[in-house]
């Protein structure tokens, strides 16, 4: 329920009431110019409005107002949060501020405290409820120097400007002016508040600002959410905990993916403009504010882990920071949630040093190898949220990446597919161009050179150029002949062996293949040495050094294990599956979590293993709560029957809802006894693929 009321100043901060500005506010920004309007506004409408009809007023805008929770104290002070209007409301307090001590250096002590004690502070109350308007942190302190009358007020920022501004403007009136303005400003300024009730649907209040020019992020929105349910505890978590992070962040942006990244984890499809409403929820379910500040503390220490990710010069290992600059230097925000995964567990003793850093060389690796094989990034931002989601605590982190990338057609490219791509794929037309020159450098690099040339801002060269003039053309038809030249060139002329780095692109163009030589020999590029030993260029050449280039490929970045992305079973893991399934007797089941369990993998690569073998009993294996996967298929080809009239006729039960009996199904106790087993060997049968 919303409720406007129009009323004056006096009105408004009468009574024992405390206007709190939201932590997510922008400091006061107010200057001379605004200073200056609300000044003559007021002088004005004294000289001829107010004059002649005392009752008159000005209108001076609205203020949005929300209840914070527990807005009564014990000493009964209303607590309001200023959503909108704080700039008038800040600048009309410290005009009053003024307004006091006008009266106090001209001996009006009566009207001192009138002001004082009426329309700046709560006079019967002590320590935060003081005071009647507490701005945000930025601010907090010059305006407490004013209201208090310490030694300090007017020193400072724009808030003490203002003052000084509004003490000045005084001076310059006689006693009669002044007393005439003071009732002006008390009774005639007229302003519109709005207020909410505190089980408003916040979210759809501030949705509603931003179409009024508010203009409030999701991190805005979440930060104000955390703080309204802090309530009286929220200035001490933000001045210990929430504070030190947005200087860990210093960016809202930063803050909001942090947001985001984090709740990823439970959800892998949330879109990240959808981050606010999930994290509102998290904070529904949240019982007690112990339990928000817990939130606020895990959170604060989250961002200490992404902030290496943002800036790795953070990092101490130099293994993990070498890692961690070039996952940066790719400027590829996708795998930045599994990365958030991986440093804090570290960051909680559960995985090492090492174990980080070649967790994320696998990243590395995966996103390089798609780049040489020309995958599309556009599947990416399912990729790693998937594989984050499938992680265990009860192994070491890197190997579970390995083995996690390497399934469910997550498309890591093999050592095979790689040779293959360096030697057929148009490298230099695929992918994004920032990847492929980043790629290109870190090949550069592969060579250990003494003396690296620094090549961040070298662009890549084509040997045998992407245009051919007459010479070029001449020479590879009388090499390939004139009916085969073209295919050849077409070919070869974009792929890996026919690009190196250089520092003058514009300048060599489609210079002869010697005059070429001459300036990669006075580069220093050991990625163009290789290309001084040729007496001449084209593609036989080419494919030649594509080859040797995927080999350094191969042997820099590591690859997926071989049998899981082939579906194979060479794998022990894959043996204690197949026997473990098949031992799943008539008339009893087994979950894909248990059976995943007791083989040591996890359920996403058991069910791509049972999609893609045939094993065993199979269609005996099933979603933890007895339903048979929508995904189902026979991998014979002859088999028509449906799985659960299979499984009937082998005597398993069903219930009403056509959920498999859950007292049939097998204990993880059973299926671990039977993995235990030496593996058998599986006879096989028409079985079914399931998810």
């Amino acid at each position: 329920m919303v409720r406007a009321e129009e009323g004056v100043l006096r009105k408004l901060l009468e009574g024992e009431r405390q206007y709190r500005i939201p932590l997510y506010q922008r400091p006061y920004q107010w200057g001379k110019q605004q200073w200056q309007t609300l000044w003559n506004d007021i002088v004005d409408h004294v000289d001829s409005d107010h004059a002649v009809d005392p009752a008159s007023s000005h209108f001076i805008g609205s203020m949005v107002l929300v209840p914070m929770p527990d807005s009564y104290s014990a000493m009964g002070v209303s607590q309001l949060l200023v959503v909108d209007g704080q700039q008038r409301l800040t600048t009309l307090t410290l005009l009053l501020a003024a307004l006091r001590d006008y009266h106090r250096e001209h001996g009006d002590e009566a009207g001192t405290q009138k002001v004082h004690n009426q329309f700046l502070v709560n006079q019967y109350q002590e320590g935060e409820q003081h005071i009647k308007l507490i701005p945000t942190q930025q601010n907090r302190d010059e305006y407490r120097a004013i209201i208090e009358q310490l030694p300090t007020k007017g020193a400072g920022g724009r808030v003490g400007e203002a003052y000084l501004f509004f003490r000045a403007k005084l001076e310059n009136l006689d006693a009669g002016a002044v007393s005439e303005l003071e009732r002006f400003v008390l009774n005639g300024l007229s302003v519109v508040s709005i207020t909410t009730h505190k089980e408003d649907n916040v979210h759809r209040i501030f949705q509603s600002l931003n179409n009024t020019g508010l203009q409030l992020t999701q991190g805005d929105l979440i930060r104000n959410l955390i703080f309204m349910r802090l309530g009286n505890d929220g200035d001490r978590i933000y001045q210990q905990v929430w504070y030190p992070m947005e200087q860990t962040l210093p960016t809202n942006a930063a803050l909001e993916s942090l947001f985001w990244l984090d709740l990823i984890g439970e959800n892998p499809k949330l879109k990240q403009d959808a981050t606010f409403g999930a994290y509102q929820s998290r904070l529904d379910a949240m019982q007690s504010r112990d339990e928000v500040i817990a939130e606020v503390r895990r959170v604060a220490q989250l961002a200490e882990v992404y902030a290496l990710i943002l800036d790795p010069s953070r990092e101490a290992d130099p293994d993990v920071r070498m890692r961690l600059t070039r996952l940066k230097e790719w400027k590829s925000t996708t795998p930045h949630s599994l990365m958030l995964e991986i440093l804090r567990r570290r960051s909680v003793g559960q995985t090492t040093d090492a174990e980080t850093a070649r967790a994320l060389e696998l990243i590395e690796s995966y996103l390089v190898r798609r780049l040489v094989t020309g995958v599309s990034t556009s599947g990416l931002n399912r990729v790693f949220p998937q594989v984050l989601s499938l992680l265990r605590d009860d192994a070491p982190i890197d190997r579970q990446i390995l083995e996690l990338l390497s399934t469910g057609r997550r498309h890591f490219a093999s050592d095979a597919e790689i040779r293959r791509a360096a030697l057929e794929s148009p490298f230099f037309e695929k992918g994004r161009r920032e990847h492929k020159r980043v790629f290109m450098q870190w090949l550069e690099l592969t060579f250990n050179s003494k003396e690296p040339v620094d090549t961040s801002r070298w662009s890549i060269e084509h040997v045998m150029p992407q245009t051919l003039d007459t010479a070029w053309r001449a020479h590879l038809e009388n090499t390939y002949g004139t009916e085969a030249y073209l295919e050849e060139y077409n070919s070869t002329v974009h792929t890996l062996g026919n690009l190196t780095l250089s520092g003058y692109n514009s300048e060599m163009g489609n210079r002869s293949f010697s005059e070429k030589q001459q300036q990669y020999a006075r580069t220093g590029i050991r990625l163009s040495e290789d290309l001084l030993s040729y007496d001449e260029w084209g593609p036989s050449q080419i494919r030649e050094r594509s080859a040797a280039i995927a080999e350094r490929i191969i042997a820099t970045w590591p690859g997926p294990v071989s049998s899981l992305a082939d579906g194979g079973d060479q794998l022990p893991v894959w043996g204690r599956v197949d026997a473990t399934v098949a031992a799943i007797p008539p008339g009893r089941w087994a979950s894909y979590g248990d059976v995943a369990a007791a083989a040591g993998t996890a359920a996403q690569p058991l069910g791509n293993h049972l999609s893609a073998k045939p094993v065993l009993n199979a269609h005996r294996v099933m979603k933890r709560d007895g339903s048979i996967a929508k995904n189902f298929r026979w991998l014979d080809p002859n088999e028509s029957r449906g799985v659960r009239e299979v499984l009937e006729e082998e005597g398993l039960r069903f219930t009403a809802s056509g959920k498999a009996d859950p007292t049939l199904r097998m204990t993880l106790e059973e299926n671990c006894s039977i993995s235990l087993k030496t593996p058998i060997e599986s006879s096989r049968s028409p079985s079914r693929t399931g998810g």
